[in-house]
């Protein structure tokens, strides 16, 4: 049996027909859906190029294959192309195809209204449209309007998917809930193998000199909150604390945060080191840090921080979304606030002993998300979308 996701992230096409990640997604992603499913075609947007980056990872391959859709980029072009969309999406699936929406995402939403009502399909619940477009994430004059829609539309999906895995253990449960009868389960998408972990948590007797801050995250959006990490930095400078800050990932925002860094004065202590090929090259970047930052502005559950907590990394985070479930209320600043973050930065670094616990809890909470506790529980998810699917495929050939 075939299953067809869809997914927000965006792909490229080079003219050998092979399909590149500029980011996360690639090829060893999509594979875990055959764990359980013959064939995985991906529903999403694919822009056709001339070359792959150096950086860029095959995205398709044995068993995975792309079924694109019109290219849009943010609500308006979505709203124009929205007839073509319902088209796409109605040729590329099937008829015996199980279905797997990776929400919220504007195609998922364009998908689902073409199923018939009793049809079932499978719900990947990773991030929020409440948050995504709560104020202060998003300048967009439609706002409002699209938090209402997109949540709207967010929890008419879950009453009606026969399948819905979270990302989190309870905060988009309680604002999303699944109908009764359906299957629900709670898992990561981040892969963790056993070489994802350092050995032993890290020790301090003194506070770092210089601390060397990093970020990772994806640019194409500011919902990372690295503006806001820029402006801590520096005011973390200007209280006199000698600070360092990688930005690790790239996108369209990119040179709007090097011109904040240079206006902040603090250009030449930001790295922007762009988009990293491959966990070993992101993990060495981990293991040069002090501290791990993610001042979020919206969040599902952020695989980043889990890969820093994997590494014994202190980790700082915003209240927004699942961080809450990963640290301690301690290491938790208000979303947007760049004068509490660097007050809290400064807290912590001056402390060794707190560094040292601070490593500790998050290196052993980092392993409920390795790779032999969460594959498992995706499996029981994917053989409950394929049964009902065959269930529902079986009872119309009757």
């Amino acid at each position: 049996m075939r299953v067809c996701i869809t997914t927000e992230q965006r792909f490229v096409r080079t003219p050998d027909s092979y399909v590149w990640a500029p980011t996360v997604a690639s090829y060893s992603f999509w594979r875990r859906y055959l764990d359980v499913f013959d064939e995985a075609r991906v529903i999403a947007r694919v822009a056709n190029i001339g070359a792959a980056e150096p950086s860029w990872r095959r995205a398709d391959g044995e068993g995975v294959s792309f079924g694109n859709v019109p290219y849009y980029v943010g609500p308006l072009q979505y709203a124009r192309r929205y007839l073509a969309l319902r088209k796409a999406v109605q040729q590329v699936v099937s008829d015996g195809d199980a279905v797997i929406m990776r929400v919220s995402s504007h195609i998922a939403a364009c998908l689902e209204s073409t199923l018939s009502s009793d049809r079932p399909f499978g719900l990947e619940i990773v991030g929020d449209p409440y948050e995504v477009f709560a104020p202060g994430s998003i300048d967009h004059p439609l706002r409002p309007l699209l938090r209402w829609w997109f949540t709207r539309t967010m929890r008419r999906e879950c009453q009606n998917a026969a399948a819905v895995a979270y990302v989190t253990s309870g905060v988009l449960q309680d604002r999303y809930h699944a109908k009764r009868d359906a299957f629900k389960t709670s898992y990561s998408s981040i892969e963790l193998p056993e070489d994802a972990f350092v050995d032993a948590p890290r020790r301090w007797d003194q506070p770092p000199r210089p601390v060397r801050v990093i970020a990772v995250g994806s640019l194409e959006q500011m919902y990372k909150g690295f503006d806001v990490l820029i402006d801590a930095v520096a005011c973390c400078r200007c209280k006199g604390l000698d600070l360092e800050l990688d930005i690790v990932g790239d996108g369209r925002f990119r040179s709007a945060l090097e011109r904040r860094a240079l206006t902040r004065g603090i250009q030449q202590k930001v790295r922007f080191a762009g988009q990293i090929s491959g966990a070993c090259q992101v993990r060495e970047h981990l293991d040069r840090a002090h501290l791990f930052v993610l001042p979020s502005k919206t969040e599902g559950l952020p695989r980043a921080m889990v890969e820093a907590m994997a590494r014994g990394l202190p980790c700082i985070g915003s209240t927004v979304g699942g961080i809450p479930e990963l640290l301690s209320s301690e290491d938790l600043v208000a979303r947007g606030d760049a004068g509490a973050l660097a007050n809290k930065i400064v807290e912590v670094v001056s402390q060794p002993a707190r560094l040292t616990r601070m490593s500790e809890a998050n290196h052993a909470r980092a392993r409920n998300f390795h790779d032999s506790i969460l594959r498992p529980k995706r499996r029981l998810f994917l053989d409950h979308v394929r049964k009902t699917t065959q269930d529902w495929n079986y009872a119309r050939s009757v």
